[in-house]
């Protein structure tokens, strides 16, 4: 039961921790000036088109390679490991997106697979999670360089908005 997921999770995050997974000195910066991005979710879901449209709409020219995955139930987990292993076999995907829109403790559990927790805290590529709703929080979300509250937010974080850069440079440029 909910009881027994918790406390589960708790113990995994603990074990975890003591290994250095989550530690903050550990995090990377995300690179500005994107050129390509890599994704791992499923293509079919809501969250992935939020995400690739607030992408295009807000800067535009960034290559996204995307790698559809389950993004729920029991497959999920190595199906998203090695969607993380191919990534980090790529010379020139500066960031991986690993995002999820919202859903029950269970269609998220994924999230909290050990397995999976431990590709993402071991990629050689900086990782960005946007899993569920800002209420929510994965043992991946924990692990990964930089955490996004929504698919929506890591889009967000990954890129310029162009609008707000011609209103600086105007600014700039008429004083």
């Amino acid at each position: 039961g909910e009881g027994n997921i918790k406390k589960n999770f708790e113990l995994l995050k603990k074990k975890l921790a003591g290994e250095g997974l989550f530690d903050p000195a550990k995090k990377r910066p995300i690179p500005d000036n994107l050129k390509k991005i890599g994704v791992i979710s499923s293509t079919q879901a809501a969250g992935y088109h939020d995400f690739v449209k607030i992408i295009n709409s807000r800067w535009g020219g960034i290559k996204v390679l995307t790698a559809h995955t389950q993004v729920q139930g029991l497959d999920a987990p190595e199906q998203m490991i090695k969607a993380l292993k191919y990534f980090n076999e790529q010379t020139d995907v500066q960031v991986i997106a690993l995002i999820r829109g919202g859903g029950s403790k269970d269609d998220l559990a994924c999230f909290n697979d050990e397995a999976l927790v431990r590709a993402v805290a071991a990629s050689k590529i900086p990782v960005i999670c946007g899993i569920g709703h800002e209420v929510d929080e994965s043992l991946c979300d924990l692990a990964c360089d930089k955490r996004a509250s929504t698919p929506s937010n890591a889009a967000e974080m990954l890129t310029w908005d162009k609008v707000a850069v011609r209103q600086e440079v105007r600014r700039t440029v008429c004083k």
